[in-house]
Order: structure tokens, then C-alpha cells, then sequence
């Protein structure tokens, strides 16, 4: 059933929405030039590798040596205004469509982590991973990794259609008061780099 939600409704939403879509991509092309979707290999349910879709919300800028610029230096006010409302994440509707991805779930994150997760952390892929999850709600890049590792389990332990409506509707409430973008210093979030065991 929640396979069939997702279908339908990510279909509906691209539809009713293929205007925002137009709106946003022009913007970013003239802001932030080519390209206007960023691709990002990452983890999906059982670890299989997919191709994340998201709007592009971060210039190329590079040093003398041709590395990339920390985030937030590339992270312009644009971009910043993208992530604020959220609407860098509307091309993950087409994952949704796909298979790759649920409306609700654990966030995908690097493939670099897959060998970083211990035995608990790595539940969180049993599942789909979502646009949106109950670490989301609960703090998105405000909290610790093991924090939102946690919630991403206690999700897979206790999923139900009731908690995913709740967790949609929590989510809408967290884009409008722009709460928990970025880890406090971070123009999103620290690198995960595993969990050091008691």
C-alpha cells in the first residue's frame, strides 16, 4: 500500500507542480548556471546504490588546485533561500516515482558511510529511504549523527501509515518556521565519521 501512496501521489505532485519545477529551474540556470539538477550516488533500501535527484543550490567555485570550496562558501543566499523552503529536494519526487525512494523514510546519505554504520545504525537501511523521516522532525542537522541514527531505527522499528501522516504533516510545519537547516557552525552538516563504540 505504501508503495502504491508513493507512486500515485508523486505522480499527481509532479503534474500539479511542473510550473514550480519550470520557475525554479530557470532561476537556478540564470543564478548558478549548468547544471540545474544535481545527481549524487547514494544508498537506497539494502544499501543499493541509486542516483539521488536534487535541484542544484551550490556554485563550482574552486581553488588553485581545482578542489572544490568549502559548502559555505558555495552556498549562496540562493541556495540558502532554496534549502530554507525546501525546494531543492522537489526533483526526489521523480525517485519517489521510480522506486528508489518514499515520501517518508531515512534520509539517503553518502555511499563513503555504508562501511561507518555498526550493526544498529546500518537498520536504517531495511527500509526506502524518504524525502522526509522522524529524524527530520526531530531536529534534521540540528542533532548528533547517533542521535539521528537513532530515530532513523526507532522509524524502522515502529513504521506505520498513522506515523508516516504524522510525520508528513510535522515536516510541512518544519519547512515553514525553517528550523534545523544546518548544524550549528555548518552550512549543513559535519561529515559522519563513524561511531566510537563504549
Amino acid at each position: 500500500m505504501k508503495r502504491l501512496f508513493d507512486f500515485l501521489i508523486s505522480a499527481v505532485m509532479i503534474l500539479l507542480l511542473c510550473w514550480l519545477f519550470v520557475i525554479v529551474g530557470i532561476l537556478i540556470k540564470i543564478k548558478l548556471g549548468s547544471p540545474i539538477v544535481f545527481t549524487q550516488p547514494r544508498p537506497g533500501k539494502d544499501g543499493k546504490v541509486f542516483n539521488v535527484y536534487k535541484f542544484r543550490s551550490m556554485t563550482d567555485e574552486r581553488d588553485a588546485n581545482g578542489e572544490l570550496l568549502p559548502d559555505e562558501i558555495r552556498l549562496t543566499k540562493f541556495g540558502q533561500l532554496l534549502r530554507k523552503l525546501s525546494l531543492d529536494e522537489l526533483p526526489q519526487l521523480f525517485n519517489v516515482l521510480k522506486g528508489n525512494m518514499s515520501f517518508v523514510g531515512p534520509r539517503p546519505l553518502l555511499v563513503e558511510y555504508l562501511p561507518l554504520y555498526n550493526a544498529r545504525q546500518a537498520r536504517r537501511h531495511e527500509v526506502r529511504p524518504g524525502i522526509t523521516g522522524w529524524a527530520q522532525v526531530n531536529g534534521r542537522n540540528a542533532i548528533s549523527w547517533e542521535q539521528k541514527f537513532e530515530y532513523d531505527v526507532w522509524y524502522v522499528e515502529n513504521r506505520s501509515l498513522l506515523l508516516d501522516i504524522k510525520i508528513l504533516f510535522l515536516t510541512l510545519k518544519k519547512v515553514f518556521i525553517s528550523e534545523g537547516i544546518s548544524a550549528a557552525g555548518q552550512a549543513t552538516m559535519t561529515k559522519f565519521t563513524g561511531t566510537k563504540e563504549n
